[in-house]
């Protein structure tokens, strides 16, 4: 019996551990002590299983390893855009994007639900946290929805669909940490993941324009009456052109002496900068020049995609790290908070609270998994896995099958950030073998938790917007009419829609890898015939060496090496070893002496 537990004792180890997390324990403490406590059971079997490589000494390897986490600058990024997307809840900017782009869709037939995903697409841009972009979007959206009509399981999955594509879109925390694990760039990350994301919320958009062409009574346009910036399209058609030409322009012949990232950074900023500024002139002044629309649309846009691009552009472009982005994106959003008067010492307090909270909070589930992962390793754990994995049928195209629907099933009970640091190590060696990209792979199991995290019953953003969506009958302030309350089982019927898009989506991702895989691309190509040439350190110049910078000869003196630097020989083992001989100085020069400054 002995024997069959040290020989399983990978497979027990890790189901073990997987029954703790699954019951409810707290992560980083069920990590650690799993790790520790088969520690010592398989030292205690290492004379058992020759498969066991456990020894006591090992445990002092855990410092290191701990203090490698804290040195990982990577990982800076996620306090850095967790503070950001928290300043920016607090300042209002969902509640100001949310009411200027439903009066832009208003006039349309399922208006609000497009503004829901295209906000929802902005603030996964700009925050990167889904329960900030759910909460906020359910508690200004969901009553206008319900207040004109709109189908409650349609709101409600909107709602939430449009919360989690802060899970795939960049800079989300998701691609950060599952760069980090992978061992890849979170810049690749980010660029792999920018077509992938692009197509979610069209598909999204997309299922929203169905249904308003099989059951508009649904989805219903705003009523005149609720339209209070009123029409001026073209206004803001013609804005948008102007600042179009704008852009040309600069980028063309003011700054065409510049690099072509420096040259797009000021030609875009000018664009925007000059629309900025007409429309906030035209509003100081009422001049009258923009519709109330355009104006207002430019107004609240343009800051947070300045800061959009700031963060994300700067990468793209390499001008900045990811790190480096999400500071400036932090220090943006400050800035943008000031600028709106809507920052205090306690919206600074909560955000900076949240941002220590979550961050102690990966930094101790990253510890437990450091301690799990070097017990499991230790009991071939990771042997164990590839073997299991690689055995599969369809190679890598049935591994990624499998892998999406493990991931799937794990993250209806684990959070994300449980399955990053515990999975993602253990199935990268595999995907790795079976030559799969892992920026494609990592992408892939970003959008199977996006995906996971709107599956009933247990869908984390289900949960987020079961809190705050009113359950029993409630009154309508502006309309004054009673309104039913929202049904869970409405919540979850709302969300199926979206869960069949996102697994076509993985499907289609699978299907044609160039859609992440074109990171490469971005890189700069070395030419395949450039040749580098290195001088050769011979002591003739002639021979193509430096002068002066010969090596001196290997055992004994002579030829150009200096006197007292040489080399001891290189004698075969069992050979008498080269007698020393004194160093002879060189002419005119007597070692034995000082020097002389003349």
């Amino acid at each position: 019996m002995i024997d069959i537990i040290a020989h399983n004792l990978a497979p027990i180890m890790f189901v073990s551990v997987m029954a703790m997390l699954m019951i409810g324990y707290p992560v980083a403490f069920t990590l650690a002590a799993g790790g520790l406590i088969f520690f010592v059971i398989g030292v205690e079997m290492s004379s058992i299983s020759p498969e066991i490589r456990l020894f006591w000494p090992l445990l002092q390897a855990h410092p290191e390893r701990i203090y490698g986490i804290m040195y990982n600058d990577t990982l800076l990024a996620i306090p850095f855009f967790t503070f950001m997307g928290l300043i920016l809840e607090r300042s209002g900017m969902a509640e100001d994007l949310l009411e200027t782009i439903g009066q832009l869709f208003g006039p349309i037939r399922g208006g609000l639900a497009y503004a829901v995903i295209l906000v929802g697409a902005l603030l996964a841009a700009t925050t990167g946290v889904v329960a900030a972009s759910v909460i906020a979007m359910g508690l200004i959206s969901l009553p206008i929805m319900m207040r004109y009509g709109y189908n409650r399981s349609l709101a409600t999955g909107t709602i939430t669909a449009a919360g989690t594509l802060a899970q795939i879109v960049p800079p989300s925390l998701v691609l950060i940490v599952m760069a980090d694990q992978l061992g890849r760039s979170v810049g690749d990350m980010y660029i792999g993941a920018l077509y992938p994301a692009l197509i979610i919320v069209t598909s999204y958009c997309l299922y929203i324009f169905a249904v308003t062409l099989i059951k508009p009574h649904w989805a219903p346009a705003l009523p005149i009456e609720a339209r209070t910036l009123g029409r001026g399209v073209t206004s803001l058609i013609a804005i948008l052109a102007i600042s179009i030409a704008v852009h040309f322009i600069a980028y063309h012949f003011i700054f065409d002496g510049l690099r072509y990232e420096t040259r797009f950074v000021w030609s875009a900023t000018s664009a925007a900068g000059l629309a900025l500024a007409a429309s906030m002139v035209n509003r100081r002044f009422q001049l009258g020049l923009m519709s109330r629309l355009a104006e207002q649309v430019v107004i609240v846009l343009i800051p947070p995609l300045a800061l959009i691009f700031l963060v994300l552009g700067t990468i793209f472009l390499g001008i900045a790290t990811p790190t480096e982005g999400g500071a400036m994106g932090a220090t943006g959003a400050l800035v943008l908070a000031v600028i709106k008067r809507r920052m205090s010492v306690t919206t600074l307090k909560q955000a900076l609270d949240s941002t220590t909270r979550l961050s102690a909070f990966v930094m101790f589930i990253l510890i437990g998994a450091r301690v799990f992962g070097l017990t499991f390793y230790g009991v071939n754990g990771n042997i164990w896995i590839e073997e299991l994995l690689l055995g599969l049928p369809g190679g890598a195209t049935g591994f990624l099958i499998v892998v999406t629907i493990l991931i799937f099933v794990l993250g209806c009970f684990l959070d994300f950030f449980e399955i990053a640091f515990i999975m993602v190590p253990l199935l990268a060696p595999v995907a790795d073998k079976l030559g799969i990209d892992l920026i494609w792979f990592g992408i892939i199991i970003g959008i199977n938790l996006q995906t996971s995290f709107l599956t009933p019953p247990f869908g984390f953003a289900l949960f987020y917007l079961r809190s705050i969506a009113p359950t029993a009958a409630w009154k309508d302030g502006p309309s004054g009419r009673m309104l039913p309350g929202v049904k869970t089982t409405e919540i979850y019927k709302g969300a199926l829609p979206y869960i069949i898009i996102q697994f076509i989506v993985i499907m289609i991702v699978i299907a044609f890898p160039q859609l992440v895989t074109h990171y490469k691309d971005e890189h700069v190509a070395r030419d395949p015939d450039m040749k580098i040439e290195v001088p050769g350190f011979n002591g003739n110049a002639l021979d193509g060496g430096l002068p002066g910078m010969a090596l001196p000869p290997l055992g004994g003196n002579g030829g150009n090496g200096l006197p007292g630097l040489t080399l001891p020989g290189l004698g075969l083992p069992g050979a008498e070893p080269a007698k020393p001989t004194d160093p002879a100085p060189a002419s005119g020069m007597d070692l034995g002496q000082p020097p002389k400054i003349n």
